[in-house]
């Protein structure tokens, strides 16, 4: 009657010995870096509120992958690197981080919280990733900005801004500061713009 038994706890013994799972691959997270200090604007404050919305963005943009074109029209992603959080909300948390240091505006929010303001700056993010160009990557940013009145859902001003800025290397660490080059600039032609584009509204 023991016989029988020496099989099984044997197949036990050995399968505890070893995993049939393969092991989980080391991710590294990354925060989206400021490289550049916003200094407070000297220009006359508006008595004006904005609410930052969160980008739209296809799904390969919407997600914590880091997004990088190796080459043509292909489109991946870095293995073992991810955002912190999905690129969407990385660029519109910058924004917000922008308009903030700018301090031109009475009040800021994100339009996710659904509190009043007399303006809305939303848009479409067309691009968030890194292009290889003669084998060194270069990261791009597209952004289709659409400014709105908040009262009449009426859009005011449109326009296209795009941001290109190599990277030091290709090493995901060096790319990553790229992107936080890429967002700085972003977001002071962005400032720039909508403040300019809100003076001129009646």
């Amino acid at each position: 009657m023991i016989r029988p038994l020496l099989l099984p706890l044997g197949l036990a013994a050995l399968l505890g010995g070893c995993s049939l799972l393969p092991e989980a691959e080391p991710v590294q997270t990354y925060l989206l870096p400021s490289l550049q200090p916003q200094a407070a604007s000297q220009a006359q404050p508006l008595a004006r509120s904005l609410g930052i919305g969160r980008p739209q963005a296809s799904l390969v943009l919407d997600s914590t992958r880091i997004a990088v074109v190796p080459q043509g029209s292909e489109i991946s992603s870095y293995k073992g690197a991810r955002w912190s959080d999905p690129a969407p909300a990385l660029l519109r948390d910058r924004l917000l981080e922008a308009f903030q240091a700018d301090g031109r505006f009475a009040a800021l929010s994100s339009a996710e919280q659904h509190l009043q303001s007399d303006f809305v700056l939303a848009g479409n993010l067309l691009a968030f990733q890194s292009e290889y160009r003669d084998g060194k990557p270069e990261v791009v940013i597209r952004f289709d900005a659409r400014l709105v009145r908040a009262d009449t859902q009426r859009v005011t001003a449109s326009r296209s801004f795009i941001v290109r800025q190599p990277s030091r290397t290709v090493e995901v660490p060096a790319v990553v500061d790229a992107f936080g080059q890429a967002s700085d600039q972003l977001a002071g032609q962005l400032v720039e713009w909508t403040t300019q584009r809100i003076q001129a509204e009646k």
